[in-house]
């Protein structure tokens, strides 16, 4: 039962019993003490009382004796009689001396083992008989004096009963001292067994009560702070998944609960954190890798325009100077200006194209707000006269109408590689579905297919420039890591869930619901507007 309490009744309860043990301790040790001083008390007053005891007996005794006159003449009676008065006199006083020993001494102190009662009796009876005797040393007087011979006072029978009660009453008062100071030394043992007992007790409790403590206090106190102790560690060596099991029901387990939940929540961040720099280095990576690709479709679009140029403005020039010519031969001034015309349409279309490589160094177009469910309704009515869409059933789900400010031309693009990333990965009967709703601050964007679906490895990689797995072996790997760009250059985010292989995948586009300042790009990072089409288009396949 003990195990439920809190901690602080636990630490309360064992100081209360190593305060019980102490106490029994000083309990025992007191009443030997005191049974000692109680003792001694007790000798020292009783052999006060026998002091004077025995100086009583000593004065009845010299009352006994004889008187002290000449053995050869005839007894004076009034010597005899003042010799025993005197003596018994000073047996009164002796008396008086020890009634006030005993009375403002012993009984005062509560140091006789019997109260005092047989004392005062005894006294009592003492002074009775020393009115006795001296009324017996009177009558003894007068007879003796009446007649012409007699025996000593202290020969004659009324005066030597008295006498003889006097001796034996100091006689026995005497064994009473003695017999109270033999009590005294009898209870002193006891107690001084008892005490004894007592403390052998308290010092085998108190020793079990330690053992015992230290026992609990290891279960309590002790074995919980090593548990926290070795989980702080684990926690600083990086192990978050092993918490601390406490059951000690106390402070110390809630504190294991708080410094797991504490824990938990910081598994959460640091994973976090990680998948954060993960990210964050992926972006890092297209964004570098885009970064050559824009330099390499500069330096190639610059290289192809001179030559360009230089093919339009011969034909150009051809044209002009042939007119002449040709007017001689009227036949073949068609066919030869045909000629012409096509070198340059073709000339200007390769420029245009050029152009277009030239675009991935510049930034998005210009936002505005957009009704993205008739942009996506538009890129699909478009989508269904592809090649790869034929056999292939679309379905569009607008849970409302919602508008965004974005870029129209580039929302487009990433639009189209998602939906031809789709077509592409999925055979004849195979279905497209769209949906649009908003959550929260962001519209949501998703295209789920019936393809071919992807493993662990292509959904951590999808977004790498170059990266493909096309099941059709065309593409560059560069449409969804422009797709990837664009989104991410308003403000929103792309994601990617698969089932695994021949399970579909789904594509989720969040776009923010209001205006987000672009993310700063690197000079020559590549851009998605409407000319990048014809770019984006082929390179959703790789995917």
């Amino acid at each position: 039962m003990a195990r439920s309490w809190r901690l602080r009744h636990k630490l309360i309860l064992g100081l209360a019993l190593v305060v019980v043990s102490i106490g029994l301790l000083l309990g025992g040790a007191m009443l030997g003490l005191s049974s000692y001083f109680k003792t001694m008390g007790t000798t020292d007053r009783k052999l006060d009382e026998m002091q004077c005891v025995t100086q009583l007996r000593d004065h009845i005794h010299k009352i006994g004796e004889a008187t002290p006159l000449d053995l050869g003449k005839e007894p004076d009676v009034n010597k005899e009689k003042a010799h025993i008065l005197g003596r018994l006199a000073d047996a009164e006083h002796t008396l008086s001396a020890y009634r006030a020993t005993l009375t403002e001494q012993t009984l005062r102190q509560n140091l006789d083992p019997d109260g005092g009662e047989y004392e005062l009796a005894q006294i009592a009876d003492l002074q009775k008989g020393f009115a006795r005797l001296r009324e017996a040393v009177v009558v003894a007087t007068q007879a003796a004096i009446s007649k012409d011979t007699a025996p000593p006072l202290i020969q004659q029978t009324p005066v030597q009963d008295a006498y003889q009660a006097l001796t034996r009453m100091a006689r026995d008062l005497f064994l009473h001292l003695i017999s109270d100071v033999k009590t005294s030394f009898e209870g002193s043992k006891a107690n001084h067994r008892r005490s004894l007992t007592i403390i052998g007790a308290a010092t085998a409790i108190a020793f079990v009560l330690v053992l015992t403590l230290l026992y609990y206090f290891r279960q309590w106190v002790f074995a919980p702070i090593r548990s926290l102790q070795a989980g702080v560690q684990r926690v600083h060596r990086g192990d978050f998944d092993n918490p601390i099991k406490l059951t000690s029901h106390d402070e110390l387990e809630e504190l294991a609960i708080e410094f797991n939940a504490m824990t938990v929540r910081l598994r959460d961040v640091y994973r976090d954190l990680a998948q954060q720099v993960n990210e964050r280095t992926r972006q890092l990576v297209r964004s570098e890798r885009m970064v050559s690709v824009g330099f390499l479709a500069a330096g190639v679009a610059h290289e192809i325009n001179n030559p360009l140029a230089s093919i339009a403005f011969c034909s150009e020039a051809l044209e002009r100077r042939l007119q002449e010519l040709l007017t001689r031969a009227p036949g073949e001034t068609e066919v030869i200006a045909k000629y012409l015309k096509m070198i340059q349409q073709e000339a200007f279309r390769c420029k245009q194209i050029t152009q277009k490589l030239l675009d991935f160094s510049r930034t998005g177009g210009r936002r505005e707000p957009v009704e993205l469910s008739a942009l996506i309704a538009d890129v699909l009515e478009v989508a269904q006269h592809l090649p790869n869409a034929r056999g292939k059933r679309f379905i569009f789900q607008p849970e409302a109408t919602v508008i965004a400010p974005v870029s129209g031309p580039d929302v487009k693009s990433v639009v189209l590689n998602l939906v031809v990333n789709g077509l592409d990965s999925m055979e004849e009967g195979g279905t497209l579905t769209a949906a649009l709703t908003t959550r929260g601050e962001f519209a949501e964007l998703s295209f789920t297919d019936t393809g071919c679906g992807m493993t662990n490895e292509v959904l951590e990689n999808i977004f790498e420039p170059f990266f493909t797995r096309n099941r059709t072996g065309n593409g560059t790997g560069l449409g969804l890591s422009i797709s990837h760009q664009i989104v991410d250059q308003h403000g929103g985010g792309i994601y990617v869930t698969s089932a695994g292989p021949g399970k579909g995948s789904t594509f989720l586009v969040r776009l923010p619901l209001r205006e987000i300042a672009p993310v700063e790009a690197p000079k020559s990072r590549p851009a998605t507007n409407a000319d990048a089409d014809v770019l984006a288009f082929p390179a959703a396949r790789a995917a």
